[in-house]
This record gives structure tokens, C-alpha cells and sequence, in this order.
């Protein structure tokens, strides 16, 4: 589904069975660019969750994407996370996009539900303007400082 298309982005929405391969080898390239290579933290990107994942990205108009989030549902909460924007595209606010385009997603098809992410400790101010609250002390998460936040 492509939500929107603003200043040449396409907003991209997809369950993984709706994902072509083209696309999940773009979706796990940038993924691991970002989680894998640029943080230097080997671990296992691929991960089941992204099964019953919804997919959630930018795309310019040359078909690359720009920032990426999945979404996923469970017992105790909804929840976002693998949110990334391309080192070549950062500080120009598809971050933010992103993550605004996601919490109106998530408030139309999950109304009064819990949000819960694990961000990355220097985003915690960041995620705190859209109104999440820590509900943890700083912990390592495959050894990158993290926090457990809600909203």
C-alpha cells in the first residue's frame, strides 16, 4: 500500500507477504548498512518477527529507500523498532517523517494500545517529542546502550 507521496517520497506499507523480493533485499540491505555494518555490532538481523511484521518505508523517486520501521502486535503491546534513515539522507527529517507517518498508522489500526520501543539511549529525547516515557534504566542491548520506552 503507498499511503502518501510527498516531495517525491512514497510512503510504503506492507505485510511481509506483500513484500516482493526486490524489495525485502532492499529493505535487508539497508538494514544491515546501518545495524550490522555501520554500528559494528554483529548479530542476527533477520529475525522471525519480520514475518508477522508490518513493513513501513520511505521510498524516493528512483525506488531507494530512504528510512524504514517495522511494526509488529503482540499479548502486551504494539510495537516499532529497526527504525533507520540512510547515513547519506540524515539530518534532512525523514527520521521524524517516518516516525510521525508510523504513529498515525499505529493509532488508526491499533487505537488505545500500549507503544513500546526500545530506542537507542541518544534518542531518547527524540522520542520523547512525540511523547514517550522512559520505563527503564539504561540497558546494553547486543552492545549497543538502549531504554525501554512507552507511550
Amino acid at each position: 500500500m503507498i499511503l502518501e507521496r510527498k516531495n517525491n517520497m512514497q510512503t510504503k506499507i506492507k505485510k511481509f507477504s506483500d513484500v516482493t523480493l526486490q524489495e525485502y533485499h532492499q529493505l535487508m540491505k539497508a538494514r544491515v548498512a546501518v545495524f550490522v555494518v555501520e554500528q559494528a555490532c554483529p548479530y542476527q538481523e533477520v529475525d522471525d518477527i519480520d514475518l508477522e511484521a508490518i513493513h513501513f518505508w520511505l521510498e524516493n523517486d528512483k525506488n531507494e529507500i530512504i528510512a524504514y520501521a517495522r511494526i509488529y502486535h503482540d499479548e502486551q503491546a504494539v510495537h516499532f523498532g529497526r527504525v533507520l534513515v540512510k547515513k547519506e539522507e540524515r539530518g534532512k527529517g525523514f527520521g521524524r517523517q517516518l516516525i510521525q507517518l508510523v504513529m498515525e498508522w499505529i493509532n488508526q489500526e491499533f487505537p488505545e494500545e500500549t507503544l513500546h520501543i526500545e530506542a537507542e539511549t541518544y534518542l531518547q529525547d527524540f522520542y520523547a517529542s512525540f511523547d514517550f516515557q522512559a520505563i527503564s534504566d539504561e540497558y546494553l542491548l547486543d552492545g549497543i546502550s538502549h531504554i525501554a520506552m512507552e507511550k
